[in-house]
């Protein structure tokens, strides 16, 4: 009960016992023990009979408020039809309910001592102390859901709350089954039909393709739905938003059951998934379905992604990339790029943050295009801050870059209206080297080879995105051949893009393929020294002892894991080497190591096996590829990074099995 309650319920016999102890405890002094003894057992009946009436006024003033607050409620809405309820806000106590409060929780009337939390388990008063008008969640009594609202009286200092619950368990339902029931659009494309029925007999062809066919069909009866054959390797596919919960929970198990159908040649069917939801229209799901199966393809294929209206989510995507280019696109982007710069008053290139040989490489290609094409270029990079630093001072030598490398802020004051940027070997807005001039300019055009992000660059008038290619260099060196003449290419420009495959397929050792090497053979064919290129990465030997004195700091983790953390600045170089250095050890795939740098913790990535490292840092904010991945993350504590890491490792290999 309320102390202020008790106060006035107290009588002034507490005052009368508590004067015959005194006079008890005197009669004891003064040995005068009958008389104590009189005096005890009069104060101890007193007391007895002052607890007895005070018990009875207290159930008699609770009764009078009952009939007093339900006949407020009868006489001012006739019969209160919504339940009703007073709890102690110290300990979610019920103090009174009206009678619909009792039909709805099935409590008599003469129930006392209940506690709100025992009839709606895991609810709250906070939100009544905060202020607040309604309870932020709904409420479940007996089978039925409720909005609670719930206010202090303005007057006393009873801690106490009045309750109303407002049943809107016929509406709620109907929500949840207008959320259930609404549609989801999925494109589902064979990424690889051409190659799997590359010259092979009609009858084998018709086999894989009634083979690929029965798998889709029957995944897609199991789920429900409306699936529909738009083309030879394109399906339509219409169903309800409950049943992606299904699907996702089972990981989109369609793309395992596709990967088991092998061509006679050996190889392997894949598929990708557009999935649009939440969309205003059917329309509008199908541009989000046509957008998410963009994306997917972008990332390499083998892989779900669902697009609402806010943001990407993947599945799937493990696998390694296989080569799905053709020369014939090549030649258009290269006719496309070269009418861009054209039509431009001014051309400006630049990479992301941190410059290394692939970004300065493809970007030294590009000039040469536009030296062709007659148009003023410049190279936006940070001349104090990137990993190419011998290649930017080789190009810097030359006459033709004379002043062609400029910083953010020059770059923005020369920029105009119908001046060109092209963002060469990243696709994120937040890794380029210079947000503000990308923010700027009214013409873009992208040049990457890196898995395509939730938060790619999506003002692009026109986009080369490979991620089957090995580096951003290889694809410049590609438009190359259908853009210029050989002799309009310099002997450095040559050996910068040569240094940029070079430095992103290790040396030719990883995400190499027959076009890589066409375009290695191209630059060689043309004067590019492999020599000169080696002499680029050359480290001086301090650098080298650095480099194994983080590789002595890696332990191993999930047994083919190096994870080395390294809590003092180091250059992104020297990290990128000793990742690259620690695949070097027997039963090493992967290997992360993570370092500081300013107020940030960096994380380099490398992997030589079935590990996805863009796939494990992409939860952590980073990009890149399954064999070369990074990441950047805010943080002071380099071991909290570490954890989170782990962490992100462990979910990777819990969504794989």
């Amino acid at each position: 009960m309320d102390k202020n309650l008790k106060k006035l319920l107290r009588t002034s016999t507490y005052l009368y016992s508590i004067t015959m102890l005194v006079f008890a405890v005197a009669s004891l002094v003064y040995h005068q023990y009958w008389m104590a003894l009189a005096q005890l057992i009069a104060a101890a009946a007193m007391l007895a009979i002052t607890l007895t009436i005070s018990r009875r006024r207290a159930d008699a003033l609770a009764e009078y408020v009952q009939a007093s607050v339900n006949t407020l409620s009868e006489s001012s809405s006739g019969n209160m039809v919504s339940p009703l309820a007073t709890v102690r806000l110290s300990d979610g106590e019920i103090m009174w309910f009206n009678e619909a409060f009792s039909k709805a929780a099935g409590l008599p009337a003469s129930t006392i001592g209940c506690r709100i939390g025992d009839l709606m388990p895991g609810f709250q008063t906070g939100w009544i102390t905060e202020g607040k008008a309604e309870s932020p969640a709904d409420q479940a009594l007996r089978g039925r859901r409720y909005r609670v609202f719930g206010s202090i009286p303005a007057q006393g200092k009873t801690p106490v709350a009045l309750l109303q619950l407002v049943d809107t368990t016929e509406l709620l339902n109907t929500r949840d089954q207008y959320l259930r029931s609404r549609p989801v659009v999925c494109i589902i494309l064979i990424d690889n039909y051409d190659e799997l029925t590359n010259n092979l007999p009609d009858s084998t062809v018709s086999n894989l393709s009634a083979d690929l066919n029965s798998r889709i069909n029957a995944w897609a009866e199991d789920v429900g739905g409306l699936l529909r054959r738009l083309e030879r390797n394109r399906f339509l596919f219409l169903f309800e938003a409950k049943d992606l919960y299904r699907i996702t929970d089972k990981k989109f198990a369609l793309l395992d059951k596709i990967r088991e159908v092998v061509s006679p040649s050996g190889v392997a069917a894949t598929i990708s998934m557009g999935i649009g939801k939440d969309g205003d229209s059917f329309q509008e799901d199908y541009d989000f379905a046509a957008l998410a199966l963009e994306m997917a393809l972008s990332r390499g294929g083998d892989q779900a992604v669902i697009k609402d209206n806010y943001n990407f989510s993947f599945y799937g995507g493990r696998a390694r990339e296989t080569e799905r280019r053709t020369r014939v696109k090549a030649r258009v982007m290269a006719s496309s790029l070269t009418a861009l710069i054209s039509q431009s008053s001014r051309v400006f290139i630049m990479g992301h943050k941190n410059a290394d040989a692939d970004a300065i490489g493809a970007a030294a290609g590009l000039c040469a295009i536009c030296r062709k094409n007659g148009k003023r270029v410049n190279i936006v990079a940070n001349l104090k801050s990137n990993a190419a630093g011998k290649l930017i001072s080789l190009l810097r030598a030359q006459p033709e870059y004379k002043d062609c490398f400029l910083s953010e802020q020059d770059a923005l004051v020369a920029a105009d209206a119908d001046s060109l940027l092209i963002v060469v070997d990243t696709n994120r807005p937040d890794q380029v080297e210079s947000l503000a001039l990308l923010e700027s300019m009214n013409r873009i055009a992208v040049i990457d080879h890196h898995r395509r992000a939730a938060d790619y660059i999506v003002r692009a008038a026109l986009s080369l995105h490979e991620p089957f290619a090995s580096s951003a260099s290889e694809l410049v060196t590609e438009l190359l051949t259908y853009a210029v003449e050989p002799r309009d290419i310099l002997p450095a420009e040559l050996e910068a893009l040569l240094a940029g495959i070079v430095l992103d397929t290790k040396n030719f050792a990883v995400r190499v393929n027959s076009r890589t090497f066409e375009a290695a053979a191209f630059l060689r064919r043309l004067g590019a020294d492999p020599i000169d290129v080696k002499k680029l990465f050359q480290s001086n030997f301090e650098t080298t002892v650095a480099r194994y004195r983080i590789i002595q700091e890696a332990h191993v983790y999930r047994d083919r894991i190096a994870v080395a953390a390294v809590n003092r600045e180091i250059s992104r170089v020297l990290a990128g080497q000793a990742a690259d250095e620690l695949l070097n050890i027997a039963g090493i795939e992967t290997s992360f190591v993570l370092f500081r740098q300013g107020e940030d913790v960096y994380i380099s990535g490398r992997s030589i096996g079935e590990i996805n490292v863009q796939m494990v840092l992409e939860p952590l904010g980073g990009g890149g590829n399954a064999a070369t991945a990074g990441a950047q993350i805010k943080a002071n504590d380099i071991h909290a990074v570490q954890a989170s890491l782990v962490e992100a490792i462990d979910r990777y290999f819990e969504s794989d099995g």
